[in-house]
C-alpha cells in the first residue's frame, strides 16, 4: 500500500438501531416483567415493617452507618455475611440453570439493562412514532420538530434516570425522610452524587448505548457457551423450511420456494438489529420477540407458525426429515438442569436452616495481650478478656456472664460485683472481664488452661459460649 492510500478503517461507527413494534405473546411476558421488576425496585423502599420502637420500619434497608441489612422480618449482621454470600451464590447457579434450559433467557427478560432499554424505547415510540417515522426523523435535518421531539425525548428519559438513581439511594436510609432531605437540599453530598451517577448511567446505557452494552460491555454473551449444550433451546431460524425465500409468490417458481417471504420483519422487531436468519450469534439475547414478529406474518400468508421458534440442536436432524422433535421438558429435565437445580435448592436449604437456627444472641471473646497476665499482691493471676456481646432482639435483655473450666477459676465483670449486664436493643456492648486463678493453682502454674465463657440472656434462657484460654506464669 502506497503512503497516498487511505488505511482501512479499523472502527466501525454504530448503526442506530429502530426496533419496530410487534404484538404477540413474547412481547406480553416481556411487558409484565418489566412492569413487575419495575414496580419492585421503585416501590420497595416505601414498604412499612413494623419491628419495634427500637428498629428501622423500613421493610427493606440496607443500614451501613450500623452495619446491618434489613428484609421484612430477617434483619443481618456483619458477622453473618454468609447468607449475602449464599444468595450471590444462589444467583449465579440460577443463571447457570436459566441458560443451560433457555439460553439467554435472563438477558432476554429480566436484565436491567434489557429492562430499562425497553422502558426507554417505549417513550421513544410514543414522543416520536413507530420505526419508520423514527428512521425518518433521524435521517431529517435539524429543524424546531426535530428539536422538539429530541428534547421531549431527552427529559422523559433524564426523569426516568433521576427516578432510578433516587430509588436506589432509597434503599439506604430511610426513603421518606431522604426524599425530604433530598428536596430541601439537606441530605448528604453523596446521595446526590450517586444520583448523579446513576442518572447519568441510565440515561447513557438506556438511551443511546443499548445493545452496545451486551455486545462490548457485558461478559455473559462469552461465559454462556460454557453453560450451553445441543439440548439447550434457543430462538432459532428453521431454514430448511424456510429456504429459499423470496417476495414473489406468483411467479412460476413459487412452489419451489420455502415460507419465508423475506418481509425483514423478525430483523426490523429486534432490539440488537441481527437477522436471526444468519443462524446463532452472540449479539442474540433470546428476547424472542422475532417470533412474534414472524408469526404474525404465517398467520397473514396462511402459513402454519414456528418458522421462527424456540428449538434444540438436537432436534435438527429430526425436523428436517419431517421428524417430531424431543418433548419440550426432556430438553428442560436433563441431567446438567437437575445437577445446577439440586445445587441451587441445597444452598437455599441451607441458608433457611442457617436463618433459623441462628441464636438471638451472640458472644465474641478477644484475650487483652498486653501483658499476657497480671500477678496480683496476694499471689493470684489474673487474665483480662473483652467481651462483645450483641443483643439481636428489639428490646434491652440482661445478659448473665459465666465461665466453665476443670481449673479453679473465678470471674469477674468490671465495674460490678454482680456478673449481669443489659445490653440495649439490637446493639453491641463491650464489657471487660477479668479471670483468676489463685496462687499455687493448677491454672496458675501452667502456661494455658481451656476456659468456656457463657452468656445467657435472663428473659428468654438462650445461651452461647465461646472456648478461649487462660494463660499462666508456667513453672
Amino acid at each position: 500500500m502506497s503512503s497516498t492510500e487511505t488505511p482501512p478503517a479499523l472502527y466501525a461507527a454504530r448503526e442506530p438501531v429502530f426496533p419496530r413494534r410487534v404484538k404477540g405473546a413474547f412481547r406480553s411476558l416481556k411487558w409484565v416483567i418489566m412492569a413487575v421488576t419495575l414496580g419492585i425496585y421503585y416501590i420497595t423502599p416505601w414498604i412499612r415493617w413494623d419491628r419495634g420502637p427500637n428498629l428501622p420500619d423500613q421493610a427493606v434497608l440496607i443500614d451501613l452507618a450500623n452495619r446491618r441489612f434489613f428484609f421484612f422480618m430477617i434483619e443481618i449482621w456483619p458477622d453473618e455475611f454468609y447468607f449475602i454470600a449464599g444468595l450471590l451464590i444462589m444467583a449465579g447457579l440460577g443463571l447457570f440453570l436459566f441458560t443451560s434450559a433457555l439460553g439467554r433467557v435472563w438477558c432476554g427478560y429480566a436484565c436491567p439493562q434489557t429492562v430499562w432499554t425497553d422502558l426507554y424505547i417505549l417513550v421513544e415510540r410514543w414522543v416520536e412514532g413507530d420505526r419508520n417515522a423514527r428512521v425518518r426523523l433521524w435521517n431529517a435535518k435539524w429543524d424546531f420538530r426535530k428539536f422538539r421531539l429530541r428534547m421531549t425525548k431527552w427529559v422523559l428519559w433524564l426523569l426516568i434516570g433521576l427516578a432510578t438513581g433516587g430509588a436506589w439511594v432509597f434503599y439506604f436510609t430511610d426513603a421518606p425522610t431522604l426524599l425530604v432531605d433530598l428536596v430541601t437540599g439537606q441530605a448528604h453530598p453523596i446521595a446526590y452524587m450517586t444520583m448523579a451517577v446513576l442518572t447519568a448511567t441510565t440515561f447513557f446505557f438506556g438511551g443511546f448505548a443499548r445493545e452496545q452494552i451486551c455486545i462490548y460491555a457485558c461478559p455473559w454473551p462469552r461465559i454462556q457457551a460454557a453453560m450451553m449444550d445441543e439440548d439447550t433451546l434457543v430462538v432459532a431460524y428453521r431454514e430448511w423450511r424456510g429456504e429459499p425465500r423470496g417476495k414473489h409468490r406468483k411467479a412460476e417458481d413459487a412452489d419451489q420456494l420455502g415460507d419465508c417471504i423475506d418481509c425483514m420483519a423478525c430483523v426490523n422487531v429486534c432490539p440488537m438489529g441481527i437477522d436471526i436468519r444468519d443462524g446463532q450469534q452472540l449479539e442474540c439475547i433470546t428476547c424472542a420477540l422475532c417470533i412474534d414478529a414472524c408469526d404474525e406474518i404465517m398467520d397473514r400468508v396462511g402459513k402454519p407458525r414456528g418458522l421462527i421458534g424456540y428449538m434444540a440442536l438436537k432436534d435438527e436432524a429430526a425436523e428436517r426429515t419431517g421428524g417430531h422433535p424431543k418433548n419440550l421438558w426432556k430438553h428442560i429435565f436433563r441431567p446438567r438442569t437437575l445437577l445446577y437445580t439440586a445445587l441451587w435448592s441445597a444452598v437455599g436449604i441451607g441458608l433457611i436452616v442457617a436463618l433459623f437456627i441462628r441464636s438471638p444472641i451472640d458472644l465474641n471473646v478477644t484475650p487483652v495481650r498486653n501483658p499476657t497476665f497480671v500477678i496480683l499482691a496476694d499471689g493470684s493471676i489474673r487474665n483480662t478478656y473483652e467481651v462483645r456481646l450483641r443483643n439481636k432482639h428489639g428490646e434491652d435483655r440482661p445478659f448473665q456472664l459465666s465461665l466453665t473450666s476443670e481449673a479453679d477459676l473465678t470471674i469477674a465483670l468490671e465495674g460490678t460485683e454482680k456478673m449481669v449486664v443489659t445490653v440495649p436493643a439490637d446493639e453491641t456492648q463491650t464489657e471487660r472481664v477479668y479471670v483468676t486463678a489463685p496462687t499455687g493453682s493448677a491454672a496458675a502454674t501452667t502456661d494455658r488452661t481451656a476456659v468456656r465463657l457463657w452468656v445467657e440472656d435472663l428473659d428468654s434462657n438462650d445461651r452461647v459460649s465461646v472456648d478461649t484460654v487462660f494463660n499462666g506464669k508456667g513453672q
